[in-house]
């Protein structure tokens, strides 16, 4: 039987915390949901944690006012605004996994692992050697 290497075991378990991370982060971006309103209260939209719609509601009052134009221009703004604001959630979420320094944008997707990778190069290596 061959002789586990050394320092596998910590690696594999550095692994298993790293991924769980990942994971719980993934999993917070998946149940985010958030829900804006046209200015007027005629469109709402509801997006996910990844800006994707989820749900539109057009008050029927919108077809009031023939202006398809403006309508198509009310829902963009409307789902923009919700999008902006799940992306606000997702943001706070990944924060809490990684330290952030003032004045620095996170992407909730990808900066957990890339600052683990960053900021603590002996971890990265242990986990992933070249």
């Amino acid at each position: 039987m061959d002789a586990v290497p050394e320092g596998l075991p910590a690696r594999l378990a550095e692994y298993r915390r790293l991924a769980d991370d990942v994971r719980a982060v993934r999993d917070g971006i998946d149940r985010i949901r958030a829900t804006a309103y046209s200015p007027d209260g005629l469109v709402a939209a509801t997006v996910g944690g990844r800006g994707e719609l989820v749900d539109l509601d057009l008050d029927p009052r919108v077809y009031r006012d023939p202006d398809a134009t403006a309508l198509g221009a009310a829902i963009a703004d409307t789902i923009r605004a919700a999008a902006d604001s799940a992306e606000q959630d997702a943001v706070a979420l990944a924060e809490r996994l990684v330290r952030v320094r003032a004045g620095t944008d996170v992407d909730p997707l990808f900066d957990p692992v890339l600052h683990l990778i960053d900021t603590e190069p002996e971890r990265s290596q242990r986990l992933w050697p070249t």
